[in-house]
């Protein structure tokens, strides 16, 4: 009677990695789905709402911050470049701001992570917190024009619901990620 749990187990562990076997991810999806989430966060904040004041955080941002976060050497230092531009053309900020910002955030996070490897949510949490604030505020000093300061309320505003929104945002990226791994059959 003690080899019947046993065989059980066996039989189940079977089964389980039986289904592994001729399976990988897909190499476009695993690739492209950085790109795309990020391009669709981009796209997203200026469909959600349109208002005088920026209400809705900047949600490509958020998802290029947690992808950086979560795996770090899958998108490249440059990858600013081309979703600054993108992030340009829907935003509605002046044309380079988004290029430089999101540039100098991937490469401030890549010193992060050379220098501090290992870190907890709470950490990665207040990184991203100080990299939305300051990019938000440098993206309201070049867009504004003016030596006057009557966009920093709203601003400021965005910045909260930024910095309250990137556990949301940090959830979607590891859903995307399971996603983006997922085994589809092989063809042999």
């Amino acid at each position: 009677m003690a080899l019947l749990p046993d065989l059980r187990l066996q039989q189940r562990l079977d089964a389980r990695f039986r289904k592994r076997i001729n399976r990988a991810p897909s190499p476009l999806l695993a690739h492209a789905l950085p790109w795309l989430t990020v391009v669709l966060g981009s796209l997203l904040s200026g469909w959600l709402a349109i208002t005088a004041t920026p209400l809705v955080p900047p949600l490509g941002y958020l998802m290029l911050i947690g992808w950086r976060q979560l795996r770090p050497g899958l998108l490249p230092a440059w990858a600013g470049l081309p979703l600054g531009l993108v992030d340009d053309c829907f935003s509605g900020q002046p044309a380079g701001s988004g290029v430089l910002l999101w540039s100098l955030t991937l490469l401030a996070l890549d010193f992060i992570e050379a220098r501090w490897p290992w870190r907890n949510f709470g950490i990665e949490w207040a990184v991203a917190a100080a990299m939305i604030v300051a990019c938000l505020l440098i993206g309201g000093v070049l867009a504004s024009g003016t030596g006057t300061f009557a966009w920093l309320p709203g601003v400021l505003l965005q910045a909260v619901v930024a910095v309250l929104a990137y556990p949301l945002a940090a959830r979607a990226v590891a859903a995307s990620d399971r996603l983006r791994l997922v085994r589809f059959r092989e063809i042999a």
